[in-house]
């Protein structure tokens, strides 16, 4: 088979396309609003757990001796193998810290080699060895007070010391004893009665659009001063091109009006109403399921057994919150109380709501006044529900006649949907019927 000849090639036969300069010089984007809005949405990393954990790891801290000057607070926050570890090895330490001291002084006056000899008085009585001074040191500290170990008058360096191991092994029982009532009594069992339902809704109350979700007690003992608030997370880039990956922005839930402060006895719905304030103000249906964002609830108060301040946090994703759904009633009267069902606590329930932004909808209220108004269809609870209590009935043949004008009357408001409008054009009688 012939073998073919090499080809040399110089820089001059070579013709080099020169690129754009676009493709030469690439260009590094400073928009970062794709990872605002991305029309393939990925899963969003939680900020706050659904428990109400803090989804944050502080790393590369370098200053840890701060954590030491609060070191109370230090302790309280350990865990519980941690804690009893750290309460174990502190009293150990300190008896045998003293214990190895109680030695020393009876090594020095030569008690451990005259003890047992006649005329001689001892410093501590029957302290013949280091694991006697030890069981010494934790008698004193301990005050068990067994009486077999004694100190005695002629040994003024043992009752100096005597004076400091009891001062000190009260400010170290003060301490240890301090950490461990506190971290029992702490208040984060407290929030675990504390329910959010599993998503938030939107929907249309009078006319307006409002974003919504539930909260409940599961104790009899209620939470006092509760107040509650809501953050909008999610990330923004300024007009300067700076990046803020996790923004926090208010969401009014009745800061205004005073209906962040809950009497929290049964379950309550917190609405906040979409307005020109609101950052869902423009947002529709379609762009709501684009956008990436987190809802950040967090619900505070008293215990009212301890006083002490409760805060319980939950958390809803932008997956989470459901256009055009609205709680089921969990409240129905029975005899002499009310009963809350809590099967139905989470469950929600499709009704109609227009799919436009909610400034949109109150362009529309502005244009168009007289909009029909929407069917409810809320499912009843179980039990005597409030509508059906002391409703007058309609089978009565005296009503019939007498109420069917004002039937028809009140029949043309309705249609009308209550306009002011409507009502000016209505007659108005000379005199109310008896």
């Amino acid at each position: 088979m012939p073998q073919r000849e090499p080809v040399s090639y110089s820089c001059r036969d070579l013709k080099v396309k020169k690129l754009p300069k676009h493709l030469r010089e690439p260009q590094i984007s400073t928009d970062r609003t794709h990872l605002i809005s991305d029309p393939v949405k990925k899963p969003r990393q939680r900020y706050v757990q659904k428990d109400g954990k803090c989804n944050v790891h502080h790393g590369n801290v370098q200053e840890t001796y701060r954590y030491l000057s609060d070191l109370f607070t230090t302790l309280v926050d350990l865990r519980w193998r941690f804690s009893f570890l750290i309460f174990t090895l502190v009293y150990i330490v300190n008896w045998l810290f003293f214990g190895f001291l109680w030695w020393l002084i009876a090594l020095i006056r030569g008690d451990l080699v005259h003890g047992d000899e006649e005329g001689w008085t001892p410093c501590v009585e029957n302290l013949n060895s280091f694991v006697s001074a030890f069981l010494f040191s934790i008698e004193t500290e301990t005050t068990i007070g067994y009486g077999y170990r004694v100190i005695t008058e002629k040994c003024p360096e043992g009752i100096i010391l005597l004076l400091v191991q009891a001062i000190l092994g009260s400010i170290v029982n003060a301490m240890m004893v301090g950490c461990m009532f506190v971290k029992i009594s702490q208040p984060k069992n407290r929030a675990e009665t504390l329910m959010f339902s599993h998503n938030a809704v939107i929907s249309v109350r009078d006319n307006k659009m409002c974003l919504m979700f539930r909260v409940g007690d599961l104790r009899n003992s209620h939470i006092v001063e509760a107040s509650i608030r809501a953050k909008l997370i999610r990330s923004q880039q300024t007009k300067e091109g700076e990046f803020i990956p996790l923004n926090q922005t208010d969401i009014n839930i009745g800061f205004d009006t005073g209906d962040d402060r809950l009497f929290l006895v049964s379950p309550l719905i917190i609405s906040h109403e979409i307005n020109e304030k609101s950052p869902f103000w423009e947002l529709s249906m379609a762009q709501m399921e684009k956008e990436e964002f987190e809802i950040v609830v967090i619900l505070e108060g008293m215990v009212e057994a301890t006083g002490m301040t409760c805060q319980a946090r939950s958390s809803y994703l932008d997956t989470e919150v459901l256009w055009g759904y609205r709680f089921t009633p969990v409240l129905s009267l029975e005899k002499g109380f009310y009963e809350v069902d809590y099967n139905n606590f989470h469950d929600v329930y499709e009704t109609n709501t227009p799919s436009c932004s909610a400034k949109e909808l109150a362009t529309k209220h502005r244009d168009e006044p007289l909009l029909p108004q929407l069917p409810l269809l809320s499912p009843e609870p179980k039990g005597h529900t409030f509508d059906s209590l002391e409703t007058p009935s309609t089978q009565d043949p005296q009503n019939q006649d007498g109420e069917r004008e004002d039937v028809d009357l009140w029949s043309d408001i309705g249609e009308n949907n209550g306009s002011n409008a409507a009502l000016a054009e209505l007659p108005v009688p000379d005199s109310l019927p008896d």
